[in-house]
């Protein structure tokens, strides 16, 4: 299991923006974690006095950061600069809750590697507090985005 300062040196979020608390178990394929940073007064995400439920999306984003760290680990990659990811869609997104910062029990956060290649991922998510799923979706997630802009704009590399 790793903790908040393990997960701070695989992805780019520091401080209060790394949201997640603990890495509980993954696979070449999976990733499950735990974050407590809904309940936090300064949580960054924060608007208008509350944590909304899109913020999930947040929660399971850098999942999938800590998840292709971790594999790209497992590949030998190992003190290898991280490639910068970027989400470049969410599909499929429902919500069965209002907002995060209302739920007492710790968010458990789960990234399933659905298909890619190595620029391009596709991953299915989903937020849940104890049995209650919160939301859920499908994420495209683009790596090295600026080759990929280079290969739309028909360059070569």
């Amino acid at each position: 299991m790793l903790n908040r300062e393990a997960i701070g040196r695989l992805i780019p979020h520091q401080g209060s923006m790394c949201l997640l608390d603990h890495v509980v178990r993954w696979n070449a394929d999976h990733v499950e974690c735990v974050a407590l940073s809904h309940r936090e007064a300064l949580n960054p995400l924060r608007a208008f006095g509350r944590l909304g439920i899109a913020a999930g999306i947040e929660y399971a984003a850098q999942a999938m950061a800590v998840h292709g760290a971790l594999v790209g680990e497992a590949e030998g990659q190992a003190g290898a600069r991280p490639r910068a990811g970027y989400l470049a869609s969410v599909r499929g997104v429902s919500l069965h809750a209002v907002r995060l910062d209302d739920l007492p029990s710790p968010l458990r956060v789960r990234a399933q590697r659905l298909m890619g290649d190595s620029n391009n991922i596709v991953y299915s998510f989903e937020v849940a507090a104890e049995e209650r799923l919160l939301l859920r979706g499908r994420a495209t997630v683009v790596l090295d985005a600026a080759m990929a802009q280079r290969v739309a704009a028909g360059e070569s590399s």
